[in-house]
């Protein structure tokens, strides 16, 4: 998993309150258990007509917008079904940080364990940075998980609370298999020693 220590980037406004997982990645794309190549369908459904031609009007659609590395979005972002296609398709996307007002609870977790950094702020403090991504590609936020600081283009700079062991996780770019691996001698020693107090198992 990549490693989360800084990211200057454009952010994308998606001010709608309760983004669903079917919404972020509908259910016929499912299919697929490989975490690559869901980003073209991130958002299909309102990306994309039946013919399946872009939707000017959709934000990732805009040219300021495709390569949007932040979203900043309304409420209860990732509701719905605890499907992990949807952080999936938005990190395939090249979105790595979400900032909303609050996340469902399985999707939340979910993001950390594949790179991606959600921050829940205070209503008003998501307000300005949302006004802030309707300028565009001339403004980028920098996020510093580090700090634990969300910098608007103009400077203004808001603090998240964060869990320190996700805090952890994402900084050294460790999921359940990383964290596994860091525990490699000790459960070599285990083995081993298993090994040689019941060799008939």
């Amino acid at each position: 998993m990549d490693k989360f220590t800084t990211l200057t980037g454009i952010a994308a406004p998606m001010p709608l309150v309760n983004i669903d997982t079917d919404m972020i990645i509908p259910k016929q794309f499912l299919k697929t258990i490989k975490r690559s190549g869901l980003g073209a369908n991130l958002f299909d459904e309102m990306r994309f007509d039946r013919q399946g031609n872009e939707i000017a009007d959709f934000v990732l659609n805009k040219d300021a917008y495709r390569e949007a590395e932040i979203l900043v979005a309304g409420d209860n972002f990732g509701c719905g079904s605890s499907r992990e296609h949807a952080p999936w398709a938005i990190k395939d996307f090249g979105i790595r940080c979400v900032v909303a007002p609050s996340f469902a609870d399985i999707f939340y977790n979910n993001c950390f364990k594949n790179g991606i950094l959600p921050i829940a702020l205070p209503q008003e403090q998501v307000d300005v940075l949302m006004k802030d991504a309707e300028k565009g590609s001339n403004a980028r936020m920098t996020i510093d998980l580090d700090a634990q600081t969300v910098t608007s283009s103009d400077g203004e700079v808001f603090s998240f609370e964060l869990d320190s062991f996700k805090k952890h996780c994402l900084m050294h770019g460790l999921d359940d298999i990383g964290l596994t691996m860091e525990k490699a001698p000790a459960i070599d020693t285990f083995e081993t020693a298993a090994a040689q107090a019941r060799p008939w198992v």
